[in-house]
């Protein structure tokens, strides 16, 4: 989802995301995330706020972030009719406001699709981190770096091929650039952070849900499109 997207395609994914998202992210993460009632999560990157409001849904007392004003505009509007308590804030992930500002520390920090759309990642993730209460829970999403381009090489060629994995590039879309970085320069980072890896998942894809979702799609019962990683901060 883009960060100026129209305000139709935000209303399409106001609930639960897209496809993918519906599927394989939110059940793995909200599995990882637990128990929220009561709890202050910070939703870095927060885009439509789909997810800042199924984090409500569940109890959480929530904070949103999101730099894209159409995004901002929509997740305001959203919260405006829905009430759920939810604060938005426009503001670049890399430079946040001060934390007593924001409502924090944070016992829950979630960047969900986040990092790999910033091309200057390391200061965002530092200031996730940052905004965790001692011994906080830090859960990001990725598309998987080894598995970025699955669905259109599956349709191509009927299975998954990759001709360059350990380079730092960004990859085109419809909606703007991503930024491909191999596994490990997000895991020692996060090291480097004082974080202890709690859980990985890559999440693969039902084949009765397959069945129902578009063309390649089947690619995903084989082959993991997304990573997701749970950590406590220091």
């Amino acid at each position: 989802m883009g960060r100026d997207a129209p305000h139709d395609q935000l209303a399409a994914m106001d609930v639960d995301g897209d496809f993918a998202k519906r599927h394989l992210v939110n059940p793995v993460l909200l599995s990882m995330l637990g128990d929220l009632r009561g709890r202050r999560v910070l939703d870095a990157g927060c885009g439509n706020g789909y997810l800042s409001r199924m984090l409500a849904d569940r109890g959480a007392r929530v904070v949103g972030v999101e730099p894209g004003r159409s995004l901002y505009d929509y997740s305001v509007e959203r919260e405006a009719e829905l009430r759920q308590g939810i604060r938005y804030v426009r503001a670049d992930l890399c430079d946040l406001p001060a934390l007593a500002d924001l409502g924090g520390p944070f016992e829950v920090v979630v960047a969900s699709m986040v990092l790999p759309a910033i091309p200057d990642w390391k200061p965002a993730m530092r200031a996730c981190v940052d905004a965790l209460a001692p011994g906080g829970l830090f859960v990001f999403t990725l598309n998987h770096p080894c598995f970025e381009r699955l669905w259109p090489t599956w349709r191509a060629h009927g299975t998954y091929q990759v001709g360059e994995y350990l380079a730092d590039y960004a990859i085109t879309g419809p909606s703007g650039a991503d930024f491909h970085r191999p596994v490990s320069a997000y895991l020692n980072e996060l090291a480097g952070l004082g974080c202890r890896l709690r859980e990985v998942a890559e999440p693969g894809l039902a084949p009765e849900v397959a069945a129902t979702g578009p063309e390649g799609i089947e690619a995903y019962v084989k082959l993991p499109n997304f990573l997701i990683v749970a950590a406590e901060g220091p």
